[in-house]
């Protein structure tokens, strides 16, 4: 008797599984089981040497210290100007270039939008003065810098004042990848006749 109430239990307990549409969950997987795919097992470690810089989409405002005629400092953040190339200060024209920056920067809160680093670790930036005005651009057509297309894309070429690349020869020849045209100005600055002592 024993044995046919187990055999009632057991048959009652299947039949109020299959109607009550609650099965219990099996561990096989449904027929359009797709799996995901795993991760790599062989994470490689951070290495600072080779670490790509993820771009800071912030935006930055204060007055500007003016390092040379595409360089300012703002809240002791070192700030390249976006797509365009000024003399050096010890270069022809640097010494202007610098001061055209000062004379427009002086008294002005500057809006920096930070785009990426460059080669020497200076953070990138658009800057525009309080009235919307791209320094880039300002300076490209007051004649004291020069388009970079290689990082604006062109963006200020149009703005070039006539024969420019020629009196910016020096960074014209930066551009066009022509150092030893650097190397021998910095030489004759220097006084060893561009020879660099050989």
């Amino acid at each position: 008797m024993t044995e046919l109430i187990v055999l009632a239990l057991l048959v009652a307990g299947f039949v109020a599984i299959f109607h009550s549409g609650s099965a219990p969950k099996s561990k096989s997987r449904p027929r359009n089981y797709q799996p995901r795919p795993r991760a790599p097992q062989n994470v490689t470690p951070f290495n600072a040497k080779t670490a790509v810089h993820l771009v800071d989409t912030r935006v930055i405002r204060g007055y500007a210290r003016i390092v040379d005629g595409d360089t300012i400092v703002i809240q002791k953040t070192q700030i390249r100007l976006f797509g365009i190339d000024a003399p050096e200060i010890n270069h022809p024209y640097g010494k202007q270039a610098k001061w055209a920056l000062v004379k427009m920067c002086k008294g002005q809160e500057i809006r920096a939008e930070l785009v990426e680093a460059d080669a020497y670790g200076r953070t990138v930036a658009k800057c525009a003065l309080p009235d919307g005005r791209d320094l880039s651009a300002e300076m490209v057509k007051q004649g004291l810098a020069i388009d970079w297309a290689k990082f604006s894309g062109g963006k200020y070429k149009p703005l070039e004042v006539p024969n420019i690349r020629k009196k910016l020869w020096l960074a014209d020849a930066r551009q066009k990848g022509r150092m030893h045209v650097w190397k021998k100005f910095e030489a004759r600055s220097r006084g060893d006749g561009g020879t660099n002592g050989q």
